[in-house]
């Protein structure tokens, strides 16, 4: 495909795709998550005492709305773009802290007194990144199924890493940008990668950006010399807007990465967060805080789990397994029984009569369709209930709320030289490769999870695993 073969193609299949577009349909959906924020606090405040405020006089306060959205503007929360859903989290409540506060301090200079729409506001506060989180998931799925999002890339590089990068973009919802184009510089016929147009011509970038108004470039050519990636960056990308560099080290996953010149020399500076003091003591608290809460707040649900248990199937509530957690050390992890009280036996039979079955928990020591699994026990699974008493893991300090999952003995050599850097850090109750995936993942794909998280830690990291948990238990997908 030739530059004016592509301009016929890119004309029909990417004319209505935009930053602009983009940016626009975030805003609506920002504009619903602030709005049903300020419907939760005043219903609450209303609910508690109805005489104290009127609960459909929220939707008068709709002139804050362009406040919110010129913070969140300042936030770098438009278009948001490949922004790390963590990041998002953190933007949207450090953003939603600074209106809400401006409120609540315009209300209290004009009226001198704090009373209860104030306190709505608050409670609003507290709604509004969880509310404005699920509005922009939604929006992200919206405007990929539609197609009508997305900002258009030229892809620089059809080599191992060029394709990878194509790869992650066409497969994530939340990336943003649509790879519209292959510039490469081998030798060969045009063709197509993914329906993605080739050229074997890097140079031609001014070109581009001024036919097609791209703005976006994205350079994944580490084979390239020194010299020869200058020249491209000098000559051809720095046409473009904006322009993101993929490095020959995609192993390093850190967003919390930045750069140091040391007299000229360009250095990338990361840490181990999890090792510091302060940062485990933080993760420690919220362990605590949410487990404690939680637990009182699901105490009659459990209850209730418990009985029926006991009324599907002889044998005791509780179920324990030997578990490998921090620094390799064993401890017993506690869940809800699901299985017939001689499940080992059943097990045995089961994978001496089927070779199939037996390569299948050789693989990912997991079967589907367990025969095992109880009435009640398949329901508790399905939905992960039946982890519930890790609970009592975190309590005692072997366990925490997220983190790498606790294996067993058969497990250690799938994670390889990799599994004493992983568990490092004391295994999760959930973490970031169930909620990417959970049982559908291959043990290759369940490291390099485990390494971003353990890269990448944040408290607003954690926050969204909990919250993404919470959506992937609602659908049960990879459970089993």
């Amino acid at each position: 495909m030739n530059i004016l073969e592509f301009e016929k193609w890119y004309r029909v299949r990417y004319a209505r795709t935009s930053s602009a577009l983009t940016s626009s349909a975030f805003v609506v959906s920002d504009l619903f998550g602030i709005m049903l924020s300020f419907g939760a606090g005043f219903f609450f405040v209303n609910l508690y005492d109805i005489s104290a405020i009127n609960f459909k006089s929220f939707i008068t306060y709709w002139p804050y709305l362009p406040v919110f959205i010129l913070i969140f503007q300042i936030s770098g929360l438009y278009p948001g773009v490949s922004l790390a859903p963590s990041e998002e989290l953190r933007h949207f409540t450090v953003s939603s802290i600074l209106a809400h506060g401006g409120i609540i301090l315009s209300r209290y200079i004009e009226d001198q007194e704090f009373d209860a729409i104030s306190v709505a506001f608050i409670i609003s506060f507290v709604c509004s990144p969880v509310a404005l989180t699920v509005m922009r998931g939604i929006m992200h799925n919206i405007l990929s199924k539609s197609g009508l999002g997305g900002i258009p890339a030229v892809i620089f590089g059809s080599g191992p890493m060029g394709r990878l990068v194509i790869d992650r973009l066409l497969r994530g919802k939340r990336s943003g940008y649509i790879p519209v184009l292959i510039l490469d510089n081998t030798p060969g016929p045009e063709g197509m990668y993914k329906n993605i147009p080739i050229i074997h011509d890097i140079l031609i970038g001014p070109e581009i950006v001024e036919r097609f108004k791209i703005r976006m470039a994205i350079v994944a050519m580490p084979e390239l010399s020194q010299d020869d990636l200058t020249k491209l960056l000098n000559y051809s990308v720095s046409a473009f807007r904006y322009s993101v560099l993929i490095p020959d080290f995609s192993s390093v996953t850190n967003i919390w990465m930045s750069v140091r010149d040391f007299d000229g020399i360009l250095g990338f500076v990361t840490s181990h967060r999890l090792k510091m003091f302060w940062n485990l003591a933080i993760k420690r608290f919220n362990d605590l805080f949410f487990v404690i809460a939680g637990g009182l707040i699901l105490l009659p649900f459990l209850l209730i789990i418990a009985l029926l248990i006991k009324l599907s199937s002889p044998g005791p509530v509780l179920y324990s397994h030997r578990r490998l957690g921090k620094n390799g050390k064993y401890f017993n992890a506690y869940k809800f029984r699901s299985m017939v009280n001689n499940s080992q036996d059943v097990l045995e039979r089961l994978l001496s009569q089927s070779p199939e079955r037996r390569k299948e928990w050789e693989e990912n020591h997991k079967l589907k369709n367990d025969p095992r699994i109880t009435v009640i026990g398949k329901f508790l699974r399905h939905t992960s209930f039946d982890e519930f008493p890790q609970f009592i893991n975190i309590l005692k300090g072997e366990m925490s709320l997220v983190g790498p999952r606790p294996v067993v003995d058969e497990e250690v050599g799938k994670y390889g030289k990799d599994f004493d850097r992983i568990f490092s850090v004391k295994p999760g109750l959930t973490g970031l490769w169930q909620v990417s995936g959970r049982s559908d993942t291959n043990y290759s794909e369940r490291v390099a999870f485990d390494t971003y998280y353990l890269q990448s830690w944040s408290v607003w990291l954690d926050l969204w695993v909990l919250l993404k948990t919470v959506s992937v238990v609602i659908k049960g997908k990879g459970a089993y």
